[in-house]
């Protein structure tokens, strides 16, 4: 049985106690064993900045700049612009480019004509001049018609970077520089796209290249690298790691309520008292795939849930862990996710009544109450720790990096995001 650590919330003291007496057994599992002396890159250190956090989270770019978070990015992906069949298409007007309400980054009022959320990463931009920030691009459907002929992903690269990377928005109102680079998130290929899917990477880099060229600039280009074996299996991963700076890996959503019994939703290691351990969702086995595939762990960068899952009508046997459930949990009304199952780090710091488990098998965190019967599966800021120790060891050199989905659900301070950085230092 997973053991039980603490009561409640830990306290820092305890935290660090615990971490102590776990980081002897970490360090020693055989897939982990290189010299920690290793020379290391730099790593990076990333987030998802959603477009619509503006909204009912009321979470601004500015606010990454008042609670220090900023400081801390070393790569900022704005999610997210549209992939059409033809091309690439601004998702939301008014929130990208046109509302100049928005709180000013950098404290000099937005001038125009570019305001909205461009606009608020452009002053950022400009306070630090180091960070990266790329566009990244959803819409499954879009990306399987465009790259499915080679005009077609001529096409689609072509509309894309002149939108995005160029910034040419629309007629007197340019977002060139804003950008440097381009994120594809395709969720998911299918097998009739795996030849189709590294031909349009292909494409992208050689349009961002030549853009590259005559600028004196590399562009990026990344891609989101899914778990699951029925979905990584449909790409062509070594190449496609090939054409990219590197994949961002998902370390989330291995488990939720489309499940009806409760697990772990980020867990690092595989556990064989998991009624589900023959599916291999555990972050281990997707980056240990990758790898074997041929990825070079330098173009690894672990994604990080700023969120929980969870479930109620879930009984006390093993603290709720493995257990039927009657549906997902519910949220409060202040939580700015509004959806059934899910709640952002910033209420899990609020709720009570619960207490916090520690999976020492799995190296992951959830809490049960047994008075509501209700189970959440998040990360802390222990689990992060764990995490960017494994990205810093897993391979000589290190993984590439780790990267957070999203910025508008961490808590106020930022902690998930800024335990992720002073892990990967």
């Amino acid at each position: 049985m997973p053991t039980r650590v603490s009561a409640r919330f830990p306290g820092r003291a305890f935290t660090f106690f615990l971490a102590s007496l776990l980081i002897p057994f970490f360090l020693a599992r055989p897939m982990l064993a290189n010299e920690l002396g290793h020379d290391q890159k730099s790593k990076v250190v990333g987030g998802y900045f959603e477009e619509w956090s503006i909204y009912f989270a009321d979470y601004n770019i500015a606010n990454l700049q008042t609670n220090g978070v900023a400081d801390k990015l070393t790569h900022l992906t704005y999610a997210f612009g549209d992939a059409t069949p033809t091309g690439c298409a601004i998702a939301d007007s008014w929130a990208d480019y046109q509302d100049p309400y928005l709180p000013s980054v950098s404290g000099a009022p937005y001038a125009g004509p570019l305001y909205g959320n461009f606009a608020a990463l452009q002053q950022l931009k400009q306070l630090h001049p180091n960070l990266k920030v790329e566009i990244s691009l959803s819409g499954a459907a879009g990306f399987s018609a465009a790259a499915s002929t080679a005009a077609g992903r001529q096409a689609m690269a072509a509309s894309c970077i002149d939108l995005f990377i160029k910034g040419n928005l629309a007629p007197g109102v340019s977002a060139a520089g804003v950008f440097d680079g381009i994120d594809i998130d395709w969720e998911f290929p299918a097998a009739t796209d795996t030849v189709n899917a590294t031909l349009l990477l292909k494409e992208f880099r050689k349009q961002l290249d030549a853009l590259g060229r005559a600028n004196n600039k590399h562009y990026l280009l990344t891609m989101f690298g899914p778990a699951g074996e029925q979905n990584f299996s449909n790409l062509q991963l070594a190449e496609a790691g090939r054409q990219l700076d590197f994949f961002n890996l998902q370390g989330y959503d291995y488990h939720g309520t489309w499940e009806t019994s409760t697990n772990h939703a980020s867990p690092l290691f595989d556990d064989r008292q998991d009624p589900d351990a023959s599916d291999n969702f555990y972050i281990e086995y997707t980056v240990r795939s990758y790898l074997e595939a041929g990825v070079p762990g330098e173009k690894l960068v672990l994604g990080i849930p700023t969120y929980a899952r969870g479930w109620t009508g879930v009984p006390s046997t093993n603290d709720g862990l493995y257990q039927a459930s009657t549906a997902p949990a519910p949220f409060p009304s202040t939580d700015s996710l509004q959806t059934p199952g899910v709640i952002t780090y910033l209420t899990v710091t609020g709720l009570t009544g619960y207490t916090a488990h520690f999976d020492e098998r799995r190296l992951a965190v959830w809490l049960y109450d047994p008075s509501t019967q209700t189970f959440w599966s998040y990360d802390d800021p222990l689990t992060v720790w764990l995490k960017t120790t494994y990205v810093r060891t897993r391979v000589p050199g290190g993984l590439g990096g780790a990267f957070i989905w999203a910025l508008k659900d961490d808590d106020a301070n930022g902690t998930i995001t800024k335990t992720t950085a002073a892990g990967l230092r």
